[in-house]
């Protein structure tokens, strides 16, 4: 498999508060709150524009034109699964659509599941208004299993079809770990009896960062996806005034300190044989005067150098 480099089309297929230059509350609050003050008939019409306006065909062509080759596709499991083990025509036409355009473009589609039915974390981004019942309720899981043998079914040989992602940013216990280590088992089986060529990309747990447990997944065409935001204060601009490169949370930042970072990625790759995609990675951008982009040409630098594979995020 070449390696990996493109972005994320985040927002598009899961709504997100900041990328509608609103706050950070779950997709599901946002609807609420939209029908409750303007009412059913205004939420339907704003959600078809929305995905009629928001990402188009030329946005597609953009991007080849950048020579990037792969889109990662952010989606909540609810526009597709819209009661258990039925799937709505609209959401897979909304699929469909993003496939045929990368084809077109000559681009890759990766499938991530953003947002999983009873929420995979407890963040707003997961569509979660505080709880991760992914974790509590098997029925939840097998939901995601089956969304996964749909989709895979459907979409296995269409020419715009890149890969799985089979669920962003899990977090839950410790003692809980192999419900995250099954759950990639049965998807795994699912999306491999209709689609072996595809490759299939597990997130570790607490946001896509502790890797170590999935070793024993591993296998052909199944390989580790990991997200790349540190230091936080800094490319989230928690804390105002920070630079790069400078002192941040206590020490100093530069490219040494991106390579001592990566670099136990990047053993776990070479001890396992697997191909590392950072499936997200970027920095809140303020105008480029606090060394954003010295930042970005640091991080992308590592990257190439430990062979890792990445999608820019939104």
């Amino acid at each position: 498999m070449s390696k990996i480099k493109g972005i994320n089309f985040g927002s598009w297929l899961l709504m997100e508060g900041y990328i509608l230059g609103g706050p950070n509350i779950a997709e599901s609050k946002i609807k609420k709150d939209f029908q409750k003050k303007h009412g059913k008939v205004e939420l339907e019409k704003f959600e078809r524009l929305f995905r009629k306006n928001f990402i188009q065909k030329e946005d597609f062509k953009n991007i080849a034109q950048t020579k990037a080759k792969y889109i990662r596709l952010p989606f909540n499991q609810k526009l597709i699964e819209k009661k258990p083990y039925s799937y709505s025509k609209t959401g897979t036409q909304f699929i469909k659509n993003a496939l045929d355009w990368a084809a077109e473009f000559n681009l890759k589609i990766i499938l991530d599941l953003h947002a999983a039915r009873g929420a995979q974390n407890c963040d707003w981004h997961g569509d979660s208004t505080g709880l991760a019942n992914f974790w509590q309720k098997k029925a939840y899981r097998n939901r995601a299993i089956k969304l996964w043998a749909y989709l895979s079914d459907k979409f296995n040989r269409h020419p715009g079809l890149g890969g799985y992602d089979l669920l962003n940013e899990p977090v839950t216990s410790k003692d809980k770990i192999n419900l995250i280590k099954d759950y990639y088992k049965q998807a795994i089986s699912a999306i491999k009896y209709s689609d072996k060529k595809n490759p299939i990309f597990l997130e570790g747990n607490c946001w896509a960062q502790q890797i170590d447990f999935l070793i024993d997944l591993i296998s052909e065409n199944v390989k580790i996806s990991i997200h790349a935001y540190s230091p936080l204060s800094y490319t989230y601009n928690f804390i105002k005034g920070l630079s790069y490169p400078g002192k941040i949370e206590g020490q100093q930042w530069n490219k040494s300190t991106i390579y001592k970072y990566m670099k136990p990625y990047a053993d776990f790759s070479k001890k396992n044989n697997v191909d590392i995609l950072v499936g997200e990675f970027g920095i809140n951008w303020r105008g480029g005067y606090w060394g954003e982009k010295k930042y970005l040409d640091d991080l992308l630098s590592v990257f190439d150098d430990y062979g890792f594979g990445y999608t820019y995020w939104t």
